[in-house]
C-alpha cells in the first residue's frame, strides 16, 4: 500500500480532516478533531499510527511482525503498521475503519 492510497482511503471517511504535525513529522487525520490515524515514517519506511482497543492492538502484534507499539502515542491503544509491510492492502483498510470506530465510541 503507498502512503497516497492510505490517504486518500482516510480523507474519504466522512468528516475527515487533514493536518501535519511538525515535531513529529507526520500527517494525522481527524474526524471532529479526534485523530484516527497518524502516517508517519519509520526507518525510512512509510507507516501508519492506528487506534484499536487493547485486546486487538497485542493480538495484532502476536500474529504480524510488520506491527508494533506506537512510539508517540498510548503504546497500549496505538499500533504502528508498516505500510511495505507483509499485511495486504485489505486488513490495513480494516484496521483504518476500526480506528475510526474506536475514537467514535468515545464522542
Amino acid at each position: 500500500m503507498t502512503v497516497s492510497d492510505l490517504l486518500t482511503y482516510c480523507m474519504n471517511k466522512p468528516g475527515a480532516q487533514q493536518s501535519v504535525h511538525s515535531d513529529w513529522k507526520a500527517t494525522q487525520i481527524k474526524v471532529d478533531d479526534v485523530m484516527f490515524a497518524m502516517v508517519h515514517e519509520i526507518d525510512g519506511h512509510p507507516a501508519v499510527a492506528l487506534k484499536c482497543s487493547p485486546a486487538l492492538a497485542e493480538l495484532i502484534r502476536e500474529q504480524h511482525s510488520d506491527v508494533h507499539p506506537s512510539a508517540h502515542l498510548n503504546p497500549s491503544h496505538w499500533n504502528t503498521v508498516l505500510l511495505d509491510g507483509s499485511l495486504k492492502d485489505s486488513q490495513i483498510y480494516y484496521l483504518v475503519d476500526a480506528s475510526l470506530q474506536q475514537i467514535q465510541k468515545q464522542g
